[in-house]
């Protein structure tokens, strides 16, 4: 509650496209202002005055670039019923009139100094003035950012009153006031909100606006003007709890924004609207990155609605989406419960920048170094509070996760550290953005939170019993795995870092790792003739730098020995688990081999277990078809929709590794011996890998042309109940002296 003001200024606007309930919807500049002074005091009406905004698209004279683009039309005040009647050419120049005319017709009453503006509505405000300022960046004067709503005001008189229904036609008449309506116009017909009003419509609705004042103040009302609506000029940045109650009345989705946007830049979008404290969330894709959409939270669900009559408005070039949203949803962004995150957003007007691609060995001396360097004191950017404002991620076991954020004092020195982009800390390049106090909390869940995956894949056949997939401890290591190449390295890329071995690679020997995006992972692997030279190479070309001829970056690259069935363990989609069934324990330290992004050790859990599964064929059947269980790759593989390796709610943010060979080549082939139940001797083949669109035992036989077999023994199972999760792997049984390729 405020004091009662001084005067009133009844104020109405129209642009060029809709007006009544849609105006501001659809972007159109500010046409026409009309506006007249009230003196509460003593209960005068002041002149009605008029602006009109007309851009000067025409080239403009000498003589007239010197006049101050504003000017009183004499032609506009012949045929307008406003007592005065002014025009300018832009924006800025109409506000900054207004303010200075305003501000003289004030100071020539006398009777009193405080101002507020009243309107039919807040979309006059709101919707109007202020996103058109704040997309031409004009700075609008101190009496836009409070205003009385007449229809509220009036309500509080009539509350039975719908304010959407409400217009100065119905609270006129409910005051009895007479209106003298222009010809052409008709305020009780149902207008078409998407019409232009006509020029004089406004100044009459002004004058309206101006008797039901007079009618409010007088008796028997005596009506108070004191209760202000505010538009928020700062967006305030602040945390926000889980357990908070957010009502999904207030949260919208705003999709299609640019990828350096920031809270700022949304903030600024709905200007006009209140966000609440910290409620500009930026959503992060499953790699961290901003993916182009944002949750914002505002104060009430009014302010909500008139958000959602954005949509499609421009940010830029860029038109955003905005829909509705729950507030479940901005929780899962925004929420977060870390005491340390708390603490580190607690400090108020502090600007944040988030840092990615840090060395895992990156110290705190080494990021304010960084930022502060002592022999360039023209680009120091101070961190505010010095290690305090610095907050690594890291993931629960305390590992980092090279991504980290700053806190600066002040715009000037944001500007000057982003300017830091892509400079180089240690070995590595960092990237700099600007970011908000809720990605620091979405980051920090994301790395923070429990593990994804709560089960592990299903074996490949159902009734076979849970075993350790990793290699026999006695596996020859004569393949290499490089890890960390260039996004841009190719073949010939490899072949040059690796130098002298490039003669001991097997033919097709060179397997290049891609993700689910079909591009490079930074992961390849080579098969060399033996251990020895494997052994070597790993010696000699442990990070060392691999050059890319399509990209000017460089990096170091991890070499490490593996052995074939490790290769082709990752390849084929398999994990590395540390647990065993068997009574060997091999240490997997220093071979450099990881799980496959779906199955990380941040993600899963150490062992697993396999929950009862009905047989799909018998225990004959399967040892005629297998050998035994040690000889064989189970390699699990994506199934297709229907069979749901991990629970519904789990939400996965990963990529699946994909295997490529480079160059083409045949599909991957496996020989396993048969056991001695079948009826002739024999072998088992297995291919993973064929193609999906393939003509089945005829394409087998082509393949096989050359070799002894008979047809009745090729056996698909692309389609059958044993390998429904494995449409593209196939068992074919062949004579023993078949040769393997």
């Amino acid at each position: 509650m405020t004091a009662q003001v001084d005067y009133l200024v009844v104020v109405f606007t129209a642009t060029s496209g809709a007006s009544g309930e849609l105006l501001g919807s659809d972007e159109k500049e500010l046409g026409q202002l009309v506006w007249q002074l009230v003196d509460v005091k003593n209960k005068k009406l002041g002149k009605v005055n008029e602006l009109f905004i007309k851009l000067d698209l025409s080239d403009l004279t000498e003589e007239k670039e010197e006049e101050d683009g504003v000017e009183e039309s004499v032609e506009e005040e012949d045929r307008s019923p406003a007592d005065n009647v002014y025009t300018a050419t832009s924006l800025e120049t109409a506000l900054n009139l207004f303010h200075l005319q305003l501000t003289n017709e004030v100071n020539s009453a006398g009777a009193g100094t405080s101002v507020c503006l009243c309107t039919d509505g807040p979309l006059h405000i709101r919707q109007v003035i202020h996103p058109e300022a704040a997309s031409k960046n004009i700075l609008v004067p101190d009496c836009f950012y409070s205003f009385f709503d007449l229809r509220k005001e009036f309500k509080k008189h009539f509350p039975t009153s719908d304010l959407k229904a409400l217009n100065v036609h119905i609270m006129a008449e409910s005051l009895t006031i007479p209106v003298d309506v222009p010809a052409m116009w008709d305020p009780s017909a149902t207008q078409d909100p998407s019409a232009i009003l006509p020029p004089e419509i406004a100044v009459q609705q002004v004058q309206t606006m101006g008797s039901i004042v007079l009618a409010l103040l007088s008796e028997p009302f005596s009506h108070a003007f004191s209760t202000q609506e505010r538009v928020s000029e700062k967006f305030e940045t602040g945390t926000c709890s889980k357990m908070e109650k957010v009502c999904d009345n207030t949260v919208i989705r705003a999709r299609g924004l640019p990828w350096q946007s920031s809270d700022q830049d949304i903030a600024r979008f709905f200007r006009g609207l209140n966000i609440a404290k910290g409620g500009a969330a930026l959503c992060l894709n499953a790699q961290g990155r901003r993916n182009g959409e944002a949750l914002v939270r505002f104060v009430s669900e009014e302010h909500r609605d008139l958000a959602l009559q954005r949509h499609k408005h421009h940010m830029g070039n860029r038109y955003i989406e905005v829909y509705k949203a729950s507030g479940e949803d901005f929780l899962k962004i925004a929420g977060g419960t870390s005491n340390e995150v708390a603490m580190f957003l607690s400090r108020e007007d502090q600007i944040i920048v988030r840092m990615r691609g840090l060395p895992f060995t990156a110290t705190h001396e080494q990021v304010l170094t960084f930022f502060s360097p002592e022999e360039d004191l023209k680009e120091t950017c101070p961190v505010s509070g010095g290690k305090d404002g610095i907050l690594f991620v890291r993931y629960p076991d305390g590992r980092p996760t090279g991504d980290a954020f700053v806190l600066f004092a002040c715009e000037e020195h944001t500007q000057c550290a982003l300017r830091k982009h892509k400079e180089i800390l240690g070995r590595r390049y960092i990237e700099l953005f600007k970011s908000t106090a809720a990605e620091v909390q979405q980051v920090l869940n994301r790395y923070s939170s429990a593990p994804l995956i709560s089960v592990a894949p299903a074996p490949l056949v159902s009734m076979l019993p849970a075993v350790s997939l990793l290699p026999p401890p006695g596996s020859v290591r004569d393949c290499l795995r490089l890890r960390g190449l260039p996004y841009t390295a190719s073949i010939e890329d490899i072949l040059t870092f690796l130098g002298e071995f490039t003669h001991d690679i097997r033919p097709h020997g060179v397997h290049m790792v891609l993700n689910q995006q079909a591009r490079p992972s930074g992961d390849c692997f080579i098969q060399l003739t033996s251990a020895e030279r494997s052994i070597q190479a790993s010696q000699r070309l442990h990070k060392h730098i691999m050059s890319s001829q399509r990209g000017a970056n460089s990096r170091y690259v991890e070499v490490f020995p593996c052995s074939t069935e490790e290769m082709g363990l990752v390849l084929m989609g398999g994990s590395l688990s540390h647990t065993h069934t068997h009574a060997h324990i091999r240490s997997r330290s220093g071979t450099g081999l990881s799980p496959p992004p779906c199955k990380s050790r941040r993600l899963s859990p150490p062992s697993y277990s396999f929950g009862p599964v009905p047989p799909v064929m018998s225990a004959e059947a399967a040892a005629a078809l297998y050998p035994p269980i040690g000889q064989m790759l189970l390699a699990p593989r994506h199934l297709p929709p229907g069979h749901a390796y991990y629970p519904a709610s789990a939400q996965l943010y990963m990529n699946y590794a994909a295997y490529y060979p480079s160059p083409p080549g045949s599909p991957t082939v496996g020989f396993f011996p048969s056991p001695a139940s079948l009826s002739s001797p024999g072998g088992l083949m297995r291919m993973p890998g064929l193609t999906y669109n393939g003509n089945g035992v005829k394409d087998l036989i082509s393949a096989m042309q050359g070799y002894q077999y008979a047809p009745e023994d090729a056996l698909m199972h692309a389609h059958g109940p044993m390998h429904a999760h494995d449409p593209t792997g196939t068992l074919l049984t062949q004579p023993k002296e078949w040769v393997c390729i």
